[in-house]
Protein backbone atom coordinates (compact mmCIF):
# COMPACT_ATOMS: atom_id res chain seq x y z
CA UNK A 1 0.00 0.00 0.00
CA UNK A 2 1.19 3.69 -0.82
CA UNK A 3 1.18 5.75 2.03
CA UNK A 4 4.53 7.99 1.50
CA UNK A 5 6.97 9.40 -1.03
CA UNK A 6 9.45 6.84 -0.49
CA UNK A 7 6.25 3.99 -1.60
CA UNK A 8 6.60 5.74 -5.06
CA UNK A 9 8.56 4.28 -7.93
CA UNK A 10 8.79 5.99 -11.48
CA UNK A 11 6.68 3.88 -13.75
CA UNK A 12 4.12 3.11 -10.90
CA UNK A 13 0.41 2.86 -12.50
CA UNK A 14 -2.87 3.44 -11.38
CA UNK A 15 -6.66 3.07 -13.00
CA UNK A 16 -9.67 4.47 -11.86
CA UNK A 17 -13.09 3.62 -12.52
CA UNK A 18 -15.51 4.97 -15.04
CA UNK A 19 -17.75 7.63 -15.46
CA UNK A 20 -20.30 8.30 -17.64
CA UNK A 21 -20.83 11.72 -18.69
CA UNK A 22 -24.68 13.19 -19.50
CA UNK A 23 -26.00 15.77 -21.52
CA UNK A 24 -27.44 17.45 -18.31
CA UNK A 25 -23.95 17.17 -16.14
CA UNK A 26 -22.49 19.04 -19.18
CA UNK A 27 -24.94 22.16 -19.49
CA UNK A 28 -25.53 22.38 -15.55
CA UNK A 29 -21.22 22.15 -15.41
CA UNK A 30 -21.31 25.20 -18.15
CA UNK A 31 -24.40 27.03 -16.70
CA UNK A 32 -21.85 27.51 -13.68
CA UNK A 33 -18.92 27.83 -15.44
CA UNK A 34 -18.14 27.99 -18.62
CA UNK A 35 -21.27 29.48 -20.16
CA UNK A 36 -20.50 29.14 -23.96
CA UNK A 37 -23.08 27.78 -26.63
CA UNK A 38 -21.01 24.71 -27.71
CA UNK A 39 -21.06 23.68 -24.10
CA UNK A 40 -25.02 24.81 -23.17
CA UNK A 41 -27.24 24.66 -26.53
CA UNK A 42 -26.93 21.80 -28.92
CA UNK A 43 -28.13 23.47 -32.21
CA UNK A 44 -25.41 26.50 -31.39
CA UNK A 45 -22.80 23.64 -30.48
CA UNK A 46 -23.43 22.12 -34.13
CA UNK A 47 -22.38 25.30 -35.72
CA UNK A 48 -18.82 25.15 -34.05
CA UNK A 49 -15.47 23.33 -34.80
CA UNK A 50 -17.16 20.65 -32.14
CA UNK A 51 -19.91 20.06 -34.89
CA UNK A 52 -22.44 19.25 -31.62
CA UNK A 53 -22.36 19.58 -27.60
CA UNK A 54 -19.17 18.82 -25.99
CA UNK A 55 -18.22 19.56 -22.30
CA UNK A 56 -16.29 22.54 -21.08
CA UNK A 57 -12.37 21.54 -20.71
CA UNK A 58 -12.88 22.92 -17.39
CA UNK A 59 -15.37 20.50 -16.73
CA UNK A 60 -13.22 17.75 -18.47
CA UNK A 61 -10.44 18.73 -15.85
CA UNK A 62 -12.84 18.42 -12.89
CA UNK A 63 -13.72 14.74 -13.79
CA UNK A 64 -9.98 14.15 -13.84
CA UNK A 65 -9.88 15.69 -10.59
CA UNK A 66 -12.19 13.60 -8.98
CA UNK A 67 -11.21 10.28 -10.25
CA UNK A 68 -7.42 11.40 -9.34
CA UNK A 69 -8.83 11.48 -5.85
CA UNK A 70 -10.76 8.35 -5.80
CA UNK A 71 -7.38 6.39 -6.89
CA UNK A 72 -5.73 7.88 -3.85
CA UNK A 73 -2.18 7.56 -4.95
CA UNK A 74 -0.65 9.30 -2.60
CA UNK A 75 -2.34 6.86 -0.20
CA UNK A 76 -4.24 8.63 2.92
CA UNK A 77 -2.12 11.63 2.13
CA UNK A 78 -4.53 14.84 0.25
CA UNK A 79 -3.49 15.82 -3.51
CA UNK A 80 -1.60 19.12 -2.95
CA UNK A 81 0.05 21.04 -5.88
CA UNK A 82 2.40 23.10 -7.10
CA UNK A 83 0.91 23.54 -10.29
CA UNK A 84 0.38 21.33 -13.43
CA UNK A 85 2.46 20.59 -16.38
CA UNK A 86 1.38 19.37 -20.01
CA UNK A 87 -2.06 20.18 -19.58
CA UNK A 88 -4.41 19.29 -22.91
CA UNK A 89 -7.19 18.90 -24.00
CA UNK A 90 -7.04 16.26 -27.13
CA UNK A 91 -10.69 15.27 -27.73
CA UNK A 92 -13.76 16.75 -27.03
CA UNK A 93 -16.10 15.19 -24.44
CA UNK A 94 -19.75 14.26 -25.31
CA UNK A 95 -22.84 13.23 -23.93
CA UNK A 96 -22.92 9.08 -23.09
CA UNK A 97 -19.15 8.85 -22.75
CA UNK A 98 -17.77 7.04 -20.65
CA UNK A 99 -14.65 8.26 -19.24
CA UNK A 100 -11.88 6.46 -17.04
CA UNK A 101 -8.44 7.77 -15.72
CA UNK A 102 -4.77 6.30 -15.55
CA UNK A 103 -1.56 7.97 -14.00
CA UNK A 104 2.02 7.01 -14.37
CA UNK A 105 4.95 8.38 -12.34
CA UNK A 106 7.17 9.80 -14.34
CA UNK A 107 9.35 11.49 -12.06
CA UNK A 108 10.35 12.10 -8.33
CA UNK A 109 12.49 14.28 -6.74
CA UNK A 110 12.79 14.49 -2.49
CA UNK A 111 12.90 17.49 -0.86
CA UNK A 112 16.47 18.32 0.28
CA UNK A 113 15.39 20.59 3.28
CA UNK A 114 11.53 19.50 4.03
CA UNK A 115 10.59 15.78 4.83
CA UNK A 116 8.73 15.69 1.17
CA UNK A 117 8.84 15.08 -2.02
CA UNK A 118 7.61 15.90 -5.35
CA UNK A 119 5.64 13.63 -7.98
CA UNK A 120 4.75 14.00 -11.43
CA UNK A 121 2.53 11.36 -12.37
CA UNK A 122 0.96 11.71 -15.93
CA UNK A 123 -2.88 11.33 -16.09
CA UNK A 124 -4.17 11.00 -19.01
CA UNK A 125 -8.12 10.38 -19.45
CA UNK A 126 -9.68 8.12 -22.41
CA UNK A 127 -12.64 7.54 -23.47
CA UNK A 128 -15.28 4.28 -23.95
CA UNK A 129 -13.36 3.82 -27.51
CA UNK A 130 -10.24 4.18 -25.81
CA UNK A 131 -9.33 7.83 -27.09
CA UNK A 132 -7.23 10.08 -25.11
CA UNK A 133 -9.22 13.08 -24.33
CA UNK A 134 -7.31 14.99 -22.09
CA UNK A 135 -3.61 14.70 -20.30
CA UNK A 136 -1.97 16.38 -17.70
CA UNK A 137 0.48 16.12 -15.58
CA UNK A 138 0.30 17.96 -11.59
CA UNK A 139 3.64 18.95 -9.57
CA UNK A 140 2.42 17.25 -6.37
CA UNK A 141 3.77 17.63 -3.04
CA UNK A 142 3.84 14.16 -1.01
CA UNK A 143 4.86 13.27 2.70
CA UNK A 144 7.81 11.37 3.23
CA UNK A 145 7.94 8.67 5.82
CA UNK A 146 8.77 9.70 9.32
CA UNK A 147 12.02 9.27 10.71
CA UNK A 148 12.42 7.21 13.46
CA UNK A 149 13.47 8.91 16.60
Amino acid sequence: MIEWFDDLTPGMRFKSGNVQITESDIKRFAAEYDPQPMHLDEAAAAKTVFKGLAASGWHTAAIAMNLAVQIRPFGPHPLIGMGVDELRWMAPVRPGDTLHLEGEVVGLTPSRTKPQGIALVKWTMFNQGGEAVYTFTPIAIVPCRPQPT
